[in-house]
């Protein structure tokens, strides 16, 4: 384990061989992620340091050399483990690609693949996920880089892929009950209109403390954070088309410009502006 001091650095770049992707090559030490989801598979490798998260319910310690794994919509944080930080590359991989990979891999379609909370501590994954990721980060040798990335995530699958339990929700779409989905269907029509805790309590017939309760229990954030973190996975399509920050902030609903910036970089590390020229 490194005693190097890392610093709060990051980079968000795409590769057009993992379409829909989002990569992330960085370090951290004082930045520490809210509670967030998203909507792909992360799929981090620890290179030096170690992370700290809290994820299911439980808290984590991933070390140099692990593949901490979140599914897609699963709430989790991030902040460091140790003194010195955490240094990382993960791959955001979009669901519909997994999918299609978990397909060809069986010959047939197979249902969503699902990822154990447990830490992954495989030394031949993390160092083939590794590769990939500088491969495609260098983007050098096409051929080399997609080869590896293929063969990364399909041993990824191989190994540790199964399905997710009938019992299990995710904080994004916690539809086990319809209460629950009709609060979350009205706090994700319109991202613009104001909304309040009495009108989510009346579509469903309860109290105004009894959906609120209902609603964090279920999704683990209370009704105005999960509204955000929708606001926030929404930005992201407009910002990669080059829409200006002021005008994605103020179309998904945050009161202004420094509001939506300060939601953004708990979530993602950096401001939107410069996620965007990254991500572009």
């Amino acid at each position: 384990m490194t005693s190097t001091r890392f610093r709060d650095s990051a980079r968000y770049w795409r590769t057009p061989l993992l379409p829909g992707a989002d990569m992330l090559t960085a370090e951290y030490h004082d930045h520490e992620f809210t509670p967030h989801w998203h909507d792909a598979y992360a799929i981090p490798v620890i290179e030096a340091g170690a992370e700290t998260y809290r994820y299911r319910g439980a808290k984590f310690v991933a070390e140099a050399g692990s593949v901490p794994i979140i599914n897609p919509g699963e709430l989790h944080t991030g902040a460091r483990a140790v003194d010195a930080g955490w240094r990382y590359r993960v791959m955001y991989a979009p669901v519909d690609f997994i999918q299609q990979l978990s397909d060809d891999l069986a010959g047939r379609p197979t249902p969503l693949p699902w990822f154990e909370p447990e830490i992954i501590r495989d030394p031949d994954l993390a160092q083939r996920l590794w590769h990939a990721h500088r491969l495609l980060e260098a983007g050098q040798d096409p051929l080399a880089a997609e080869t590896a990335m293929f063969d990364a995530l399909s041993t990824l699958l191989v190994r540790y892929g199964s399905t997710r339990p009938p019992t299990a929700t995710n904080a994004a779409n916690a539809t086990k009950d319809p209460r629950v989905a009709i609060m979350q269907a009205r706090l994700a029509s319109d991202l613009t209109t104001s909304v309040q805790l009495a009108e989510l309590a009346a579509a469903v017939g309860l109290s105004p403390f009894h959906a609120a309760r209902l609603f964090t229990q279920a999704t683990g954030l209370p009704p105005h954070a999960w509204r955000n973190q929708i606001r926030l996975q929404r930005s992201l399509a407009p910002l990669r088309a080059g829409v200006p920050v002021t005008e994605v902030a103020a179309e998904s609903g945050f009161t202004d410009q420094s509001h939506f910036t300060r939601h953004f970089r708990r979530m993602f590390g950096v401001p939107p502006g410069r996620w965007q020229s990254a991500s572009s």
